[in-house]
């Protein structure tokens, strides 16, 4: 399988959007209630939210694909001088297992170190019921904490931090 990455602009929110609801459910459909399901996939991945996320807060979003079909997508903000922050780190169901979300994880350093060529952090939070973690963890992250995240309606976000630092 060949991969290759790709920044995305604003012409892909829809691109994003689409990848998102094939990709939600079954990451979440065992952990959290449908509703929950339904109101934080309408809040993250509405196309007017992804345009504002990469206008506004100034993430950066890159498509991976996979034989040069889109498989997943990353995207990552600065926090603060030395951290940057994984917001997203999605591949298709079908590509789990099978590298490709090294790869993404891989390219967004790397593309972190093209921008800040010294010393830094990359987080992330992650459903602390989310098999992920296992991955995270493989990859490098360390758990450094927890968060329980109002995100309204009466919704948490109940995360790990994980945390890698980057010399």
């Amino acid at each position: 399988m060949n991969l290759s990455n790709r920044k995305a602009d604003t012409n892909d929110c829809s691109l994003i959007r689409d990848l998102a609801s094939r990709i939600w459910e079954p990451t979440y459909g065992s952990i959290l209630s449908k509703e929950q399901l339904v109101y934080m996939f309408e809040m993250m991945y509405s196309t007017e939210n992804i345009y504002r996320q990469m206008t506004e807060l100034q993430h950066q979003y890159f498509i991976t694909f996979a034989d040069e079909k889109p498989a997943g997508y990353l995207s990552f903000e600065k926090k603060s001088a030395d951290t940057f922050i994984f917001q997203k780190i999605y591949a298709l169901p079908e590509f789990h297992g099978k590298g490709v979300g090294r790869y993404m994880v891989e390219q967004g350093i790397s593309h972190i170190r093209t921008i800040h060529p010294h010393p830094f952090t990359v987080e992330l939070y992650v459903n602390r019921e989310n098999p992920a973690v296992g991955f995270y963890e493989h990859t490098g992250f360390k758990k450094s904490g927890t968060r329980d995240h109002d995100i309204g309606n009466g919704y948490y976000m109940n995360d790990y931090i994980m945390s890698i630092k980057i010399d």
